[in-house]
This record gives C-alpha cells, structure tokens and sequence, in this order.
C-alpha cells in the first residue's frame, strides 16, 4: 500500500474516489491471502482436553453398567405391572393393610408359602376359601405339625398335639390335650384314626356301638389295670387273643366257648416228649386258671386250687 502523501501543511486529504480504490485493493489482496493470521505451533504442545486412557475405558464401563441396571429396572417393572398388577390404582390382586393382613383379591398361583410366626389363613365371612393343588396335595406346615389335604384323605400330624378352637366363640371343639383326659371328638365326626392315644377311658354313646379296628397289632395296656364293660363284648382277630396280667385274668358274665372252634390235634398226643402242656380251667365265679397236663385223662385238680381263694 502506498504511503500517505505529506506537504508542509500536513498530510494532504484524499478524494472519495481515492478511498474507495484503496479499500477495495485492500480487501482483495485480504481475501486471496489464506495463510493470514496463521501461526504454526507443535501439536504435542497443546493443552488435551476430555477422557483418554483408562478414564475413559472407566467412562465406558460405568455407561454399559447404567445400562446393564436400566434393562434389569425395565424388567422389573414390567412383572410388576403385568404379573403383580400394581397400577396407578394400587395392586389388582392384592391388598395390603396396617394390620399386617395380606388379602388376595383374585384367584393367585402359587407354589411354597411360608408364613411368618403365628399367622392364620383364613377367608371372608361371606365367600369360602378355596384351596386347590395341581395333580398335588395342598400341605399347610407350620414347625412340626403338617395339615395335608390328599384326594382321597385329609391327614393332620403333630408330635405337640393339636386343638381346634372356633374363632367366633373361642370354644374348644377337639383337643388332643392329653392332660384332658378325654378327647372329645366334635358332632358328627364318627371315626379318630390314631397310631397311639392316651387317655383314662374311651367310651361311645349309649346307642351306639365302640368300634375299634386296626390293620395290625393292637395292645391296650392300662397302669392301673384294664376295664371292659359292656352290653355285649365282642373279639374278633385274624390271629390270636393274648390276656396278661400279673394276678389273676377276671371274666364276670356269661362265657361261652365253642369246642368246634378250638384248634384240634389230629393223632395220638405223646405225653412224654419233653413238651409241658396245660389245661384250661374256669372256677364257678369265672376265674381262669392252668393245670399242668402230667397225664391221659387229667382233670382240673391241682394242690393250689384257686377258687374261692384271694388274689
């Protein structure tokens, strides 16, 4: 660019048209110099900036984690929203109150429950409680005792005994309290299946007959001694009847006994070998005692005679 021309006077003013010729070479000569205003610097001087080397390998790794826990929270929230039903209206199929009671308003699918410590399972007043189990019986265990409802047979077992009390007036129905003395079987109930029971006496109503069966082995056993009483008394036993008693063995009544029912030998019986025998005798107030068979044709005569005698 030229210098601006001077006199004595001072610098001397340009015209308009002066001006604008300069200015316009001004700009053009700006505008074909690209490297204007460029200044070289190295590279490895500048200052870095953002995440490079393990802070952003660690950047990466908590962005996969948020995201990793953001598919878990969706997950979540959608069996909430479509197994539980909980909406903007509370849950659909369950009520939660103070209490601590936990209501099902719908029919619920469930497989183990497990209760806290003394809770009841119980239905509305009005509706029953129905519980069903898929080819599987419903089993309610609270410690050792275990109710199971099979298809065929309901089963309680209890190694602490149960009670049955109604919730309305607290009164007990059945009690298997053995300090009771008697267990009280409820109205209607004509059938108490047990392995062992304790009690001072069983007795059945006046028009009706006690009945007691047993597939096996039955032992009646008393530590004050057995009583039997009875309008008619009635045995009857695939095998054999056994009566112990450290005494004497009482039969106050009518006895009758069939001959043609007593087991038979066939043969000669051998008296000398070597096998004790005895014979059943009955005095005339109906005690039963044995006599050692020594010979053909023996009677009832022994040395003790225990008839009319104490014991």
């Amino acid at each position: 660019m030229a210098a601006a021309e001077q006199s004595s006077n001072g610098p001397v003013k340009k015209s308009m048209r002066e001006k604008a010729v300069e200015r316009r070479n001004v700009n053009k000569e700006h505008n074909s110099n690209f490297k204007a205003g460029y200044i070289p610097i190295d590279e490895d001087r500048l200052h870095k900036t953002g995440l490079r080397g393990r802070k952003g390998n660690l950047a990466i790794c908590v962005i996969v984690l948020l995201f990793i826990l953001a598919v878990i929270n969706l997950i979540i929230t959608l069996v909430i929203w479509i197994v539980i039903r909980i909406g903007p209206n509370g849950c659909e199929s369950m009520e939660f109150h103070d209490s601590g009671l936990l209501r099902f308003k719908q029919v619920s699918d469930m497989g183990i429950i497990h209760p806290l410590y003394k809770s009841t399972v119980g239905g509305r007043h009005s509706e029953d409680l129905v519980i069903t189990g898929n080819n599987q019986p419903v089993v309610l265990q609270q410690g050792s005792t275990v109710l199971k409802v099979d298809k065929n047979k309901t089963s309680i077992t209890s190694d602490i005994g149960m009670e049955f009390v109604d919730p309305r007036t607290q009164n007990t129905l059945f009690s298997t309290d053995y300090e009771k003395h008697e267990f009280h079987l409820p109205k209607g109930v004509k059938t108490l299946n047990v392995l062992k029971a304790s009690t001072e006496r069983i007795t059945s109503s006046a028009s009706s007959d006690l009945k007691i069966n047993v597939d096996g082995q039955i032992t009646v056993r008393g530590n004050e001694g057995v009583f039997i009483m009875g309008k008619t008394i009635d045995f009857r036993t695939g095998g054999n009847i056994v009566l112990k008693a450290e005494n004497s063995i009482v039969l106050n009544g009518s006895v009758m006994v069939t001959p043609s029912r007593l087991p038979t030998s066939t043969g000669e019986l051998m008296y000398d070998d070597g096998t004790e025998r005895y014979k059943l005798c009955m005095c005339a107030d109906g005690t039963l005692f044995r006599v050692l068979v020594e010979s053909r044709n023996m009677g009832c005569q022994t040395s003790v005679n225990p008839c009319g005698a104490t014991f």
